[in-house]
């Protein structure tokens, strides 16, 4: 057991929404609190409200946002940017404000990040809706991320419960699918899968299952001709390159053999049909990563809630799974560079 404390970065998300409210009930279990230091991107009144509302007593410290990101000696701090508390917890809407904050949350926590400040950034749910209106045209954080870091290769992964998603494509509307599918959208997620298996979660050689796109996989070309021109030749090229990918496979019954442990993880082709199975078996416990960025980013996989912020009934688990996933992912980054590699030399 590594008595190293990872310092993860939290962002608090849109301030109309449960972002607050789970952060505070995750932290709240000083198990976890011990685990890490923690600095949340935030706003402290809506903090300390959902900490009042839930009968917990305020375990942070609160600094002022000055513009600047910096250090923090706490094991956990509020970075408040109280300029924004003119939401105030009545609203429960997207809106031109919303988006400016967590917007400003996620930028500086992303910045942190860039300059070794944390080792991690977790992040709670933002309303795209908002960004729009604030004049950020970005489709959801995992495109920020990469954008801030200057990272071409990415994909959205998820884990809950017992399975591994990765998406070949995300954020597009399905009849754009058709222009963004291609043989390097398919096997860019394969390959970036197979190395987070091994180097996320010590699977030495991981087996993965990749979709088909049509029903039952099209069925030898009776419902389209993307498994035989697109997937199967990504597959291939995986193959070559030693990774046990196997597919295409219909979507329908895939991650039920996923579940029961035949594969490591799935390769989904779009954003719903690796995620209605992941929220189906783990919604409170699913975690959503982007892999192929230089740092470390995991987030809950639920949305804002508009509709029940301020009330008291938002579940933590998802925000919980996050945050032990990235001081989990933090931990294992940096036993890496600390352990001394065998010199080329060296008899086993």
């Amino acid at each position: 057991m590594t008595d190293y404390r990872p310092i993860i970065g939290i962002t608090m998300g849109d301030p109309a929404g449960i972002g607050a409210e789970v952060i505070v009930k995750a932290l709240a279990d000083p198990v976890l609190r011990r685990r890490a230091r923690y600095v949340i991107y935030g706003m402290n009144e809506m903090m300390a409200y959902a900490a009042d509302l839930a009968e917990f007593d305020v375990f942070w410290w609160r600094d002022q946002y000055n513009g600047r990101v910096r250090a923090y000696p706490h094991d956990v701090v509020v970075v408040d940017y109280d300029h924004y508390s003119i939401l105030g917890h009545a609203v429960r809407a997207p809106s031109k404000l919303g988006g400016e904050a967590s917007m400003r949350f996620c930028l500086d926590a992303i910045e942190a990040a860039k300059l070794n400040i944390l080792d991690a950034v977790v992040t709670a749910p933002i309303a795209k809706e908002s960004w729009k209106l604030a004049g950020f045209h970005y489709p959801g954080h995992t495109e920020l991320f990469a954008d801030r870091t200057h990272c071409r290769r990415y994909n959205m992964m998820f884990t809950g419960g017992p399975l591994r998603v990765v998406l070949a494509t995300v954020h597009i509307p399905l009849n754009g699918l058709w222009g963004r599918l291609n043989i390097g959208a398919v096997f860019q997620p394969i390959e970036l899968m197979h190395q987070t298996l091994v180097d996320w979660f010590d699977i030495p050689k991981p087996k993965i299952a990749v979709c088909g796109l049509n029903p039952h996989a099209s069925e030898n070309g009776q419902f389209g001709d993307e498994e035989e021109r697109l997937i199967s030749p990504a597959i291939l090229m995986a193959r070559d390159q030693g990774i046990d990918a196997t597919g295409p496979y219909p979507p329908d019954t895939i991650f039920l053999a996923a579940k029961n442990g035949k594969y490591d993880a799935v390769v989904a082709m779009y954003h719903d049909q690796g995620l209605i199975p992941v929220k189906l078996l783990a919604f409170d416990q699913a975690v959503n990563c982007t892999i192929g960025l230089p740092i470390i980013r995991t987030s809950p996989d639920h949305g804002t809630a508009f509709d029940i912020m301020g009330r008291n009934k938002a579940n933590p688990g998802s925000m919980r799974a996050a945050i032990t996933l990235a001081v989990d992912l933090a931990i294992k980054k940096h036993n890496r560079q600390t352990t001394p590699q065998p010199s080329p030399g060296a008899s086993a």
